[in-house]
C-alpha cells in the first residue's frame, strides 16, 4: 500500500472498531491518521525487538484505534484482533496498555503523562549512547495540562535533539473549541520560549509532513515540535470540525454506513 492507502485504512479501521465496540473516540483518531501513516511507513526506524529502535508514544491515548490499526499494518496486531477493541478480555483496551500491547511503548490516557514518559525515554536513550529517536503525539487540548510544560521545559534544558513531539492541532476537545475552554495561542511562541525547534504544517498534506520530519531530523541543538494543523473527524463529513464526535460515542447503523461511504 502507498501512504495514502495506509492512512485511509487507518480511518476505515477506526470507524469499524468503534462501531463494533459501541464506544470510542473517532474525531481525534481520524485527525491524526495521516501523521500516523507517515510515521509508521516512513519515519520510525527499527523493529520492536531492536533496543536501538525509534520509539513512538501516543500521549493522546484516546486515539488508540488509529494506533492499533497502524500496529496491525506493521504486523504486531492481527486484523481479526482489531475487532475485539474495548471488549472484555481483549488486549486492545480503550487506552493503550503497554502491559497488554508492548509495542504501544507506554500506557497512556491520563493526558500529559505520555509526553513526560517520552521526555524520559529520550533522555534515557541519550545516556545509553543510542542514536534512536523518540516521537510523541499530543492532542491540542492536552496542552492545557501543566505536566506538558514541565516536561517541555526539561527537554529544552537538556537539548534533547532526538525528541520530536507532534501536536495534533485540530482546535477541538471533548466539549467545545479549545479557545472557548482554555486558549492555547500563541502556541508556536510558547514552544519556542521553552527552547524547542518549532515547525508548523498542514497535517493532511504529504509534502508538508515530509518536509517537517526531514527538518526535525536535521536539528542538532534542540528538541523538535511539529504543530500539525488538522481537521477533527477528517474524512467523515458529518464528523468534521464537530466536538460532538470527540468521544466516547456509539455509532448507529446509519452513521456507520455513512462514515464508510465518506471514506470509500
Amino acid at each position: 500500500m502507498n501512504i495514502t492507502q495506509i492512512a485511509n485504512q487507518i480511518r476505515h479501521d477506526t470507524i469499524e472498531m468503534i462501531y463494533r465496540a459501541g464506544s470510542g473516540h473517532p474525531g481525534g483518531s481520524l485527525s491524526c491518521a495521516d501523521l500516523l501513516a507517515y510515521l509508521f511507513e516512513k519515519e520510525l526506524k527499527g523493529v520492536f525487538e531492536d533496543p536501538n529502535r525509534d520509539r513512538f508514544i501516543l500521549s493522546k491515548g484516546h486515539a488508540c484505534p488509529a494506533l492499533y490499526s497502524a500496529l496491525s499494518y506493521k504486523g504486531y496486531i492481527g486484523r481479526d484482533e482489531l475487532w475485539t477493541f474495548r471488549k472484555v478480555g481483549s488486549r486492545l483496551q480503550g487506552h493503550p496498555s503497554v502491559t497488554h500491547v508492548p509495542q504501544c511503548e507506554a500506557s497512556t490516557g491520563s493526558l500529559g503523562q505520555g509526553f513526560a514518559v517520552g521526555v524520559g525515554t529520550a533522555l534515557g536513550l541519550r545516556h545509553r549512547g543510542s542514536q534512536a529517536r523518540t516521537y510523541v503525539m499530543l492532542g491540542d487540548g492536552e496542552l492545557q495540562e501543566g505536566i506538558v510544560w514541565e516536561s517541555a521545559m526539561s527537554a529544552g534544558h537538556y537539548k534533547l535533539d532526538k525528541l520530536c513531539a507532534i501536536v495534533d492541532y485540530n482546535k477541538l476537545q471533548s466539549d467545545d473549541l479549545n479557545e472557548n475552554i482554555m486558549g492555547l495561542e500563541p502556541i508556536y511562541a510558547k514552544w519556542e520560549a521553552f527552547n524547542w525547534n518549532c515547525i508548523a504544517i498542514n497535517g493532511h498534506n504529504w509534502q508538508s509532513i515530509t518536509e517537517a520530519f526531514t527538518r526535525a531530523r536535521e536539528e542538532a541543538r534542540k528538541p523538535n515540535v511539529i504543530i500539525a494543523h488538522t481537521i477533527k473527524g477528517k474524512g467523515v463529513d458529518y464528523m468534521e470540525r464537530s466536538p460532538e464526535w470527540h468521544g466516547s460515542v456509539t455509532l448507529t447503523d446509519e452513521q456507520y454506513q455513512e462514515a464508510m461511504r465518506c471514506l470509500s
